[in-house]
């Protein structure tokens, strides 16, 4: 009997958990096809009479009705693929190479740096934005993907950093040392070696640093002024405005956004389980 209660409470807390965390999307998604006046109606309405889809039309094809706002969307969501895409890219190469170098060479002020890189991940982006955007200006750079790109590599770089690290060590090293044996250089025992080994937590690390990458929003929103560079979460801001909040189309745009790391996320779903899984383990 008492097993069969523990059983209830355990699935009745994942059924809450799970509520919890898609109550959110859910109402955005209702939220996407509604009306303002739906949205704005006390007392509320949970489910729309009507859906409208309008918003997607306008935001998928630009076609009649849709703002230039709505048109942006398009452009922005490919600014947004090149930077987190980029910033992605070279956050984990770099990132596996310093996390290789802390895991496997012994040096003076090893840990202090490794703490260091911790220590940045603590300090608000509102710290370095001026200094940031002095030297983005001083390279001519404003205004581009390579900018936001290489400020979300600021951001990002030092948590890659920290979590390969972690990784990099409980690679037993009698492997990499029998590949040297054989013949093999660091770089070939490093690369037929010890990536592979790594490859969950790799690819773990590279999701969350893709997700940290396309959300960014205040770094885009101080290094972007034009749709040469302007990413999605900058654009969507710019449904709220003096005339008013356009709570549907925000919602809309912020579905399609949600889309790309939830896509990414479902195509790794194994390695990042493998990889959260052995950090768990042997971190």
């Amino acid at each position: 009997m008492r097993r069969h209660v523990a059983q209830a409470g355990v699935l009745l807390a994942v059924a809450g958990l799970c509520a919890w965390i898609l109550a959110p999307f859910a109402w955005l998604v209702i939220s996407s096809v509604s009306t303002r006046i739906e949205l704005t109606s006390v007392p509320l309405r949970w489910v729309p009479e009507r859906p409208h889809f309008e918003n997607y039309v306008w935001i998928l094809t630009g076609g009649p009705g849709a703002t230039s706002v709505h048109r942006s969307l398009q452009r922005s969501a490919v600014n947004s693929l090149t930077v987190a895409g980029g910033a992605t890219i070279v956050s984990l190469v770099a990132g596996a190479m310093a996390s290789y170098a802390f895991a496997r060479l012994r040096f003076r002020g090893r840990d202090l740096a490794l703490g260091g890189l911790l220590m940045t991940q603590l300090l608000p982006a509102v710290v370095i934005i001026v200094p940031m955007y002095a030297a983005v200006r001083a390279l001519h750079l404003l205004d581009t993907q390579l900018a936001l790109a290489l400020a979300d590599v600021a951001f990002i770089l030092p948590l890659t950093t920290w979590v390969l690290t972690g990784y990099f060590v409980n690679i037993p090293r009698e492997l990499e040392d029998a590949a040297r044996v054989d013949g093999c250089t660091r770089a070939g025992a490093l690369a037929r070696v010890v990536l592979p080994l790594a490859t969950p937590g790799i690819a773990a690390t590279g999701i969350f640093a893709f997700i940290i990458a396309w959300n960014e929003f205040f770094s885009a929103f101080i290094l972007s002024s034009t749709l040469r560079s302007k990413t999605m979460s900058v654009v969507i801001a710019e449904f709220s405005s003096k005339l008013g909040v356009d709570y549907a189309a925000m919602a809309t745009a912020g579905v399609l956004t949600s889309l790309p790391p939830v896509i990414l996320a479902i195509a790794f779903q194994r390695y990042i389980v493998q990889g959260l899984t052995a950090g768990a383990v042997k971190g």
